[in-house]
């Protein structure tokens, strides 16, 4: 009996057109997995329905002959059918509170629920992610809006060369402009208003490489974060150089007892009670800041509004763009006051009064804040996930999901990404149960 795999439309987001497989991969798993594939139609998809059809899968407006269905983001509470399988960006690992009756849903119908953020190898690193595709898009962005600001004060810049990621036909086109303003920055310099022009990077993973590979089509040198403080004071720094500094946890936070050395471990486990922010020294020297780590509440913030407020008293700050690829509501960067969508990206936070302006006028700061960054390249990141995905569709498919979970054969990193196993929460994922609870007491 054949086991159909569906390519669900994406209708969470306007401007979501990624893939979770895209038509090379279908080719693949058709030709040599001998597996039938069903693409739902989709009028924004960035890959069209004949180059699915040309790759041997069948286009239909239901899925509902499909025994296992995959998706990018979250799926409408009423387009679950009983006993089936999704893999798909669930976001209920946190307990998100808006994703609980999604997850209740699911649950009463017996589905099962493979997540790819907690689908991790042996040493728990991701394996199937978008994340280098939100760094890349955002840096673009940030640019982008960079250019953008430094018009609104005045200054004419080679940036302006650089457009938003969504308008790019691919990633490679994207570079050329960039590389292109990189040689221009070269040759000729950048303002002596700007001087030293310096980035800063948070984190050093996926996310941050993708940002940081952006950044290398300028012209760019590394320095530590020690060397920033003291970059200023240098004379005769050259013109067409701009500095990165990238920030690991140990320069961003720092323990709280006194004479304590800093321990990542230690970090991780204890958050707040053990750490306080160590960051906020370097901020004055940064001229861009692109925020790329992970966040959570238990953790100190890295710019808070008592700190923005304080910065900009003293006049006049340096730094001109955040860009929040990872975008934590009111999280680690306390400006991030919204997500952004990918029509409208950016606003400008004023400190002063703790609101924001949408578009790159006004006081303050410009934050690019767009929360859906891997959309606005498509078909590279569509392309990328799926190099990897392709590799657990087939044993995805032939699973027989009646069996015990113990005893349900599935390769282990998929295994430790099942959410749901015939509607019942694993082993790893019991603790989701409480925030459920407050939806059986509203029942």
């Amino acid at each position: 009996m054949s086991v159909f795999v569906g390519i669900r439309h994406e209708d969470k987001y306007k401007m979501e057109r990624r893939a979770p497989l895209t038509p090379r991969h279908v080719d693949y798993l058709v030709t040599h997995k001998n597996l039938d594939i069903v693409v739902q139609k989709s009028p924004k998809r960035i890959f069209t329905e004949e180059e699915y059809i040309r790759a041997g899968a069948v286009i239909s407006e239901s899925l509902a002959g499909c025994s296992v269905i995959l998706g990018v983001k979250e799926i409408p509470i009423e387009a679950f059918e009983r006993k089936k399988t999704y893999v798909f960006f669930s976001h209920v690992i946190k307990g998100q509170p808006y994703n609980m009756p999604m997850l209740r849903r699911m649950m009463e119908l017996e589905c099962n629920l493979i997540d790819y953020e907690k689908v991790v190898d042996e040493q728990n690193k991701r394996l199937i992610f978008f994340g280098k595709y939100a760094g890349l898009a955002g840096m673009i962005n940030s640019l982008w809006a960079l250019g953008q600001r430094l018009d609104y004060y005045g200054f004419k810049s080679k940036l302006l060369k650089i457009r938003q990621a969504h308008e790019y036909d691919s990633l490679s086109d994207a570079k050329d402009d960039i590389s292109a303003v990189g040689q221009l920055i070269a040759e000729k310099g950048i303002p002596e208003d700007l001087i030293p022009f310096t980035i800063g990077f948070t984190g050093y993973g996926n996310v941050s490489q993708g940002a940081q590979e952006i950044c290398g089509l300028l012209p760019v040198k590394e320095i530590s974060p020690d060397k920033l403080l003291n970059l200023k004071h240098r004379k005769h720094l050259p013109n067409n150089i701009i500095y990165k500094v990238i920030f690991k946890e140990e320069h961003l936070f720092e323990p709280i007892e006194e004479g304590k050395e800093f321990d990542l471990r230690d970090y991780f486990e204890r958050g707040s009670k053990g750490y306080r922010n160590a960051f906020e020294k370097y901020v004055p020297y940064l001229t861009m800041l692109i925020n790329c780590i992970f966040w959570d509440k238990k953790y100190p913030k890295l710019l808070t509004r008592d700190y923005l407020k304080k910065l900009y008293s003293k006049g006049n700050p340096k730094l001109i763009v955040i860009g929040d690829i990872s975008c934590d509501i009111n999280g680690a960067i306390e400006a991030t006051k919204i997500a952004t969508e990918i029509g409208d990206p950016v606003f400008v936070y004023n400190p002063y009064t703790d609101g924001y302006t949408m578009g790159c006028e006004g006081e303050g700061i410009l934050d690019m804040t767009v929360d859906i960054l891997p959309a606005e390249l498509p078909r590279d990141a569509s392309d990328g996930f799926a190099d990897v995905l392709v590799n657990f569709i087939k044993p995805i498919a032939d699973a027989d999901y009646e069996e015990e979970f113990e005893d349900l054969d599935l390769p282990r990193a998929i295994k430790k990404g099942l959410i749901l196993h015939n509607g019942k929460l694993t082993p790893d994922f019991q603790y989701i149960q409480k925030f459920l609870e407050p939806l059986e007491v509203s029942n």
